[in-house]
């Protein structure tokens, strides 16, 4: 049983330190041969396991006291009270002459030792906010010295020696520059804890998300995403001087917003609290209650499907003010943004070019899903989608839909190379995973075509002769005077499709920051790439993109991976403003439980636009404007806001006549009405993700990379293991019980 323990990892970790290696003073002992003890593991793979309960009852010939390494965290803490200890920041920043030939005592981690020869020894010590050069020479110190050839680089340590000045190379021209940089000759050095030698490391060592701590502590990326993050946050409360931080309760109650929430079963039979998919509730009660400015880092819950820029749980900047519009909220925001961007340029990257200039472009809800095909644009896309199915031929129609009468969209892109490259690059993105969606559509995929002077029509032998002329003349710069009666046919065609390409579109605010299509179109080049699209006639646009839309942000996308298209580094910020204020119902979104057949596009506390949108809540509720706003930058939608419903008896009017909610759900809202009844002032705001907007301010496409501990697709952290099963016990003590697939408790 003795030999069996000593050969148990545990077992091996306590006589690797307390006994003398395979010495006779082990045999005699324990009684073991020497071939017993050298099959022990080796002290290595030991010391990286933690003392069990095991070793811990395994007899009392061993005092744990004498343990190697709880003598060693006892050392730590001994060393941690005395007030000798220096902070090593505050003296490499602040170089001074008086302190050379201190003798000072600093704590750090260990990076790479280079070893200059048997007598010297350099390596440097950080503590995370400042580092240092270290210089064994063997004459000085020789245990120091011999320690340090042989310790692994990231152990923590603490060092003792003295201050002098780094040695500066002359320059060019032989000048001495004066030094300017300490480094620390060793006396004394003594390990605060050992770091393994089973954890690889190297420019190829990757770490998977079990070991977040180790892909923070190795990847400088993300480190110093991490670290920018936490200056956003101080900026933020510098940037916001004239608004009250106020925090809102985590633990909620379930209201019907619109997303899907996460509960949170309480000890009450029958009882559960809800996280907050925000704080909105709570905010607009807080401008009843007299704090007219608020402003909180709020996190906030959403059980939906995670996508690359989603997680179950985000951060964002929840803002309200009273006695303002949208208008003001949105004015107060793009000097907000410019702040953000000022701190961007001096801690992370950027020129005076790439702060924004306010006020913002300002872009219709229409205009955005019948030019761009998506309600968050990335203006670097120049090139439009318009309709077109009055020049498309019946029969190319019937190839690529099964609709009857559909709308045609099309879009082009030139990729500034030949038809043959264009053709090859096609290819490759058809074949892709990524291109499955859009051959899935039910209402039929693309039709893709390459323009190509060389070939017969062009390229463009789906579209008939009569076709490719249409095509031709619309991405013309106009329309000359026919010569005939058939070409006269073809202009008639042409001018039905510009009208199409505007006829949905309201006349362009007057305002000059408002974004409104080009009156001409870019003419046809070789190697174009040309894509179009049918979608059914009867459906009122709505949600968040068209196929075509989401189609012309990956290729874009695709084509710049590819190289085809030069990356544009420029931000181009956007307010996309007149949302519908309701959207028809459907199976994936949960709404707010009405029976209308529709639902709040963003939440039931948006306010009307205009007083004729009021009206229309009566008469065509579907065509009602919602004043609300989003702020996009580069097709990524960093947050959104509206002017709310500031009387008590205008939303229950919404909840009940317009929605339908039944009586049961009006009743979870009695404290945001009681509190609008008091009087409760105009107000608006909105929230902007944290997470999203340092993600692009850094350059990069997921918030995974910007949040310290992420969950994975599944909505799982895997470092910790969450979420977890809940035991029999934790059941029992909420009353809740497992019930499987066919609906039996277990």
């Amino acid at each position: 049983m003795l030999r069996a323990y000593c050969r148990s990892r545990v077992g091996a970790r306590i006589i690797s330190h307390v006994l003398p290696n395979n010495g006779s003073s082990a045999i005699a002992a324990f009684g073991l041969s020497r071939r017993t003890l050298a099959g022990l593991p080796t002290d290595a793979a030991a010391d990286a396991l933690p003392l069990s309960a095991e070793a811990a009852g395994g007899g009392n010939t061993i005092d744990p006291k004498e343990l190697p390494w709880m003598k060693q965290f006892k050392d730590t803490l001994q060393r941690h009270e005395s007030p000798s200890l220096n902070n090593l920041a505050s003296i490499v920043k602040s170089p001074d002459s008086d302190d050379i030939g201190k003798s000072i005592r600093v704590q750090g981690s260990l990076g790479n030792v280079r070893n200059v020869s048997s007598k010297m020894t350099f390596v440097p010590l950080s503590d995370g906010a400042a580092t240092i050069q270290l210089i064994s020479l063997r004459d000085n110190s020789p245990d120091a010295h011999k320690f340090l050839k042989g310790i692994r680089a990231n152990t923590p340590v603490e060092v003792v020696g003295t201050l002098q000045w780094k040695n500066v190379k002359p320059t060019k021209d032989g000048k001495q520059e004066p030094p300017r940089e300490y480094e620390l000759l060793v006396n004394s050095v003594q390990s605060l804890n050992d770091f393994p030698a089973d954890i690889l490391l190297g420019e190829d060592a990757t770490y998977g998300p079990e070991l977040r701590h180790l892909q923070i502590r190795f990847d400088e990326t993300l480190k110093k995403r991490l670290i920018f993050r936490s200056e956003v946050l101080k900026g933020i409360r510098t940037a916001l001087p004239d608004f009250h931080e106020v925090e809102t309760p985590i633990l909620f109650k379930s209201t019907p917003e619109g997303a899907r929430e996460f509960l949170v079963p309480s000890r009450t039979t029958g009882h559960a609290y809800a996280l907050p998919q925000s704080p909105q509730q709570y905010k607009q009660v807080l401008m009843a209650s007299g704090i007219n400015r608020y402003f909180q880092v709020a996190r906030c819950f959403r059980d939906e499907d995670l996508r690359a820029d989603r997680q179950p749980e985000f951060t964002q900047l929840d803002m309200e003010m009273a006695f303002t519009n949208a208008d003001g909220v949105m004015k107060r925001m793009e000097s907000f943004i410019v702040d953000m961007w000022k701190l961007r340029q001096k801690l992370w990257a950027g020129s005076d070019r790439d702060i924004p200039s306010a006020p913002f472009m300002r872009m219709t809800y229409d205009n955005a899903m019948r030019f761009h095909g998506v309600d968050k644009p990335d203006l670097r896309i120049k090139d439009l989608t318009y309709r077109v199915e009055s020049i498309v031929p019946d029969n190319l129609k019937g190839m690529i839909t099964s609709l009857e009468d559909p709308i045609v969209d099309i879009f082009k892109i030139n990729l500034n190379c030949s038809p043959r490259q264009v053709g090859a690059f096609v290819k490759t993105l058809m074949d892709s995973p990524e291109m499955r969606p859009f051959h899935d559509n039910p209402d039929g995929g693309p039709g893709v075509f390459i323009y190509d002077p060389m070939k017969p029509l062009e390229g463009l032998a789906a579209f008939g002769h009569e076709g490719l002329e249409s095509i031709r003349a619309f991405y013309g710069a106009g329309v000359e005077e026919p010569a005939s009666s058939e070409d006269q046919a073809i202009v008639d065609k042409i001018l039905a499709a510009t009208n199409e390409a505007s006829a949905e579109n309201p006349p362009p605010v007057t305002e000059t920051n408002t974004w409104s299509p080009p009156s001409t179109r870019e003419p046809l080049e070789q190697g174009d790439l040309i894509i179009i699209q049918a979608r059914p006639r009867d459906v009122k646009l709505s949600g968040g993109s068209t196929p075509l839309g989401r189609l012309r942000s990956h290729i874009h996308k695709s084509a710049v991976a590819a190289d085809l298209i030069d990356p544009d580094p420029s931000f181009n910020f956007l307010w996309i403003v007149d949302f519908p204020l309701f959207t028809p119902s459907n199976t994936t979104d949960p709404g707010q439980g009405g029976t209308a057949g529709f639902s709040s596009t963003h939440h039931p506390f948006t306010s009307p636009k205009t007083p004729a949108d009021v009206d229309l809540l009566h008469s065509d509720p579907l065509h009602a404007v919602a004043d609300h706003f989003d702020l996009v930058l580069n097709g990524v939608e960093l947050g959104g806001g509206s002017r709310r419903i500031h009387s008590a008896q205008m939303q229950e009017w919404i909840m009940r006549e317009a929605l339908r909610m039944p009586e049961a759900r009006l009743a979870d809202f009695k404290h945001l009405f009681e509190a609008l009844r008091a009087g409760c002032p105009p107000h608006a705001g909105m929230a902007l993700g944290l997470d999203r907007m340092v993600a692009v301010m850094t350059g990069t496409e997921s918030i995974r990379d910007v949040i310290a501990f992420p969950k994975n697709n599944r909505g799982e952290d895997v470092m910790v293991g969450s979420p977890s099963v809940m035991t029999e016990g934790q059941l029992a003590t909420y009353q809740l019980a497992v019930v499987g697939k066919e609906g039996e408790g277990r």
